[in-house]
């Protein structure tokens, strides 16, 4: 979680968005920094903290994927997910489960990498959003702010969610790390290309790369 992270999320975050309400962080292990120490200084009525693995400040190991088979509809009044989707290969049901869990009305943060950024696979990386991308997947929310990372490519996303209706996603194409194009479909690692494969072992490698 960078400076410009932190600093958006504080920023577009008013205390009765906290207290009294239930949040959930997706992807909350301590990494590099978190935002839960600031929220939980305004009482909210509970925190969960979601992750794939162990570790400080995750609550509930689970995948963003299955938050439906844990969580009920319209569960949690804030829903967050800092430099997550990009690391999910179904961005899709990652997208849908979130929504779900959001009640309406409730504030969702996304914040998330674009076309320019290196391959970090931690463990993997699939996608590159864009500000497009962000309003074609949330028409479902009001946005109150979208927003390019000032510190390296990337965006910031702050949405009410406004209606339960679900949004038809298959037609909207994200940029694959994986294919190195935009595409509707959900690849596997192993379709990556062999050409592809070696451009991006090489630079890493060789500590370069924007991986167009």
């Amino acid at each position: 979680m960078n400076l410009a992270i932190m600093q958006f999320l504080i920023e577009h975050m008013p205390t009765e968005e906290i207290k009294g309400k239930r949040v959930l962080e997706i992807g909350s292990k301590y990494v590099n920094g978190s935002i839960r120490p600031f929220i939980e200084r305004f009482e909210p009525r509970e925190y969960v903290g979601v992750d794939l693995e162990r570790g400080r400040y995750v609550d509930v190991v689970l995948p963003v994927e299955r938050l439906r088979d844990c969580f009920k509809e319209e569960s949690f009044d804030m829903v967050i997910a800092t430099e997550l989707l990009e690391h999910v290969r179904n961005w899709r049901l990652a997208v849908e489960n979130i929504k779900m869990v959001l009640t309406v009305g409730g504030s969702l943060y996304i914040t998330t990498r674009s076309y320019g950024f290196p391959f970090h696979a931690y463990p993997h990386d699939f996608w590159r959003f864009e500000d497009l991308d962000i309003k074609a997947i949330f028409p479902d929310f009001v946005s109150v702010k979208l927003m390019r990372d000032p510190e390296s490519p990337g965006v910031f996303f702050k949405g009410l969610k406004s209606r339960t209706t679900p949004v038809d996603l298959s037609s909207v194409a994200l940029y694959s790390m994986i294919m190195g194009k935009r595409t509707t479909l959900i690849p596997s690692t192993s379709d990556m290309p062999y050409a592809r494969r070696v451009k991006i072992g090489f630079s890493k490698l060789m500590g370069q790369a924007t991986y167009s």
